[in-house]
């Protein structure tokens, strides 16, 4: 029998473009043998940090910045659910709908009704992480309704059936000449004289968007921030399209993550700072567009927020990692990471590429989702990342933090130790002890024998190999550091001292060498 005592359950996990489809390693592997998406990236993100670092250098208080953001942003999550709360009272008054869902499945639901009680089959959509996370373009499709991106990278990507591999620029594993031949094999009225020119190519692109926007009427958005104390909605973007959806439609659905709330408008100030140079690298962004629920014969007469769960809750839950959710969705971190910088954002298989991505992915879906366990492991830990985040999340540490929870995770659950769990039990054994070490030392003449007459060890077997792999590693010397110290400090009746062992010439507890302090009396023998 079980008694039922009203106690919430524990959050629940998020679902939708979270999963990755195979193990990073396996496909870090297949992307690093692409040359062209590797100049492509190199050329991209160095350009962008360029930019970036140039700008955040005009800023004294640029550290001052990032300190507020991060401030602000803990002071949001301490207070989630009230600021949530405040949110819905003053959108609510001001005309606008708020719905609440829980995971990916609901909220598609959600928007997909929205739509068919419009009548409509078309919607045009600006430049949403929240919905490419919970997938519904895809289920739109599925439902008969049409989801047209009108974002020129993500217009670009979906009109190569492909995925977005980078937060900001979701095209930029593509080049110019790529991007040309898709405008000439997918958009419809395509001119066939069509050059790869960047400014020709915007102006296709702008002609093709131009006839959905005068013709749509529900628009599809996400939001970058949300201000509990007025219940307004911000959209920041560069093309101007944003403001188009965000205006023309008789109705607006906006699809955005819980974490994404500001408590003022004035916390508004510190964001607008640190968003446009940390990822694109201007002093502001073109277009900012804010909106208050309805205003009477202006802009979209039904408003609407789909206010996103998905693995919040369970990624908030956890103390280390929740500062994940202070993310602002800058690609500031991608933009300076080596292993993305090779890999691409496809690797990461989730919706979130990149350093931020290795940890927000696993805490969305738990570390157990065997898709997203190797994520954590897709890290030099080099810094770079922790010091470019604008917010100052310390990715790094939270990397290992999930490493850690991944390895107790799988602790007890497999009946056959691995290579891993055996080399570690006898490291344990052989440096818990100076005898057992010293034993072990005894084998180094093997190594010196397997090294050969050119002192390399190349090639080592069972998961040792992948360190062989790209490197090789040098002889061990003829004789232990030990065995070396004790040969060059024995003792004076003449038996070899040992580090750390009393008798030994300059450890503690040497008798010789020791010089007693002042204040210190020497215990007659």
């Amino acid at each position: 029998m079980t008694t039922f005592l009203g106690m919430p359950s524990l959050p629940a996990f998020g679902s939708g473009n979270l999963f990755a489809g195979e193990s990073f390693p396996t496909a870090a592997h297949r992307e690093l043998g692409n040359a062209q998406l590797r100049a492509n990236l190199g050329h991209a993100t160095h350009t962008i940090r360029d930019k970036r670092q140039a700008v955040v250098s005009e800023l004294p208080d640029w550290e001052q910045l990032r300190d507020a953001g991060s401030a602000i942003k803990q002071a949001v999550m301490s207070r989630l659910p009230e600021l949530l709360e405040e949110f819905e009272t003053n959108f609510t008054a001001r005309g606008g709908v708020i719905h609440w869902a829980r995971d990916a499945g609901e909220a598609n639901e959600i928007v997909a009704g929205l739509v068919r009680d419009t009548g409509e089959t078309e919607v045009v959509k600006i430049k949403s992480m929240a919905t490419q996370e919970i997938g519904l373009n895809e289920y739109l499709e599925e439902q008969g309704i049409g989801a047209f991106e009108t974002d020129l990278a993500e217009l670009i990507v979906q009109l190569d059936h492909d995925k977005p591999s980078h937060i900001l620029v979701p095209a930029i594993h593509k080049n110019r000449t790529e991007i040309r031949d898709i405008f000439l094999r997918e958009m419809p009225g395509a001119d066939p004289a069509l050059t790869d020119d960047p400014s020709v190519l915007a102006m296709a692109a702008r002609e093709h968007l131009r006839r959905k926007f005068l013709t749509a009427k529900v628009a599809v958005s996400g939001a970058n921030f949300a201000l509990a104390d007025s219940g307004t909605l911000a959209v920041v973007e560069s093309e101007g399209n944003g403001r188009m959806c965000l205006t023309l439609p008789e109705t607006l659905i906006t699809v955005m993550g819980i974490e994404k709330l500001l408590p003022t408008w004035q916390d508004l100030e510190v964001f607008m700072q640190l968003l446009p140079r940390s990822s694109t690298g201007e002093r502001m962004n073109p277009y900012t567009s804010l909106w208050t629920g309805v205003t009477e014969g202006d802009g979209p007469q039904n408003v609407h927020l789909v206010l996103l769960d998905n693995g919040r809750s369970a990624a908030l839950a956890d103390e280390m990692g929740r500062s994940a959710l202070h993310c602002i969705r800058c690609s500031a971190c991608m933009n300076v990471c080596p292993v993305y910088e090779r890999t691409g954002g496809h690797a990461y298989g989730s919706t979130y590429p990149g350093p931020i991505g290795a940890i927000l992915s696993p805490l969305l879906t738990g570390i157990q989702a065997e898709e997203n366990n190797s994520l954590p492991y897709a890290s030099s830990l080099c810094g770079a990342c922790y010091d470019a985040c604008p917010v100052k999340i310390n990715i790094p540490d939270i990397l290992v933090h999930l490493r850690s929870v991944d390895v107790d995770s799988k602790r007890g659950k497999k009946k056959v130790p691995s290579q891993m769990d055996v080399g570690m039990k006898a490291a344990s054994w052989a440096l818990s002890s100076g005898k057992r070490l010293g034993l072990v030392e005894k084998g180094l003449p093997l190594g010196r024998l397997a090294a050969g007459p050119d002192r390399k060890i190349t090639k080592l077997p069972g998961i040792a190999a992948g360190w062989t792999q790209s490197r090789d590693i040098p002889a061990p010397p003829a004789q232990s550091f030990r065995d070396w110290w004790a040969k060059e400090h024995r003792t004076a009746g003449g038996a070899p001292g040992i580090p750390g062992t009393p008798g030994t010439p300059g450890t503690p507890e040497a008798g010789p060498s020791r010089t007693p302090s002042p204040d210190t009396k020497e215990t007659p023998q």
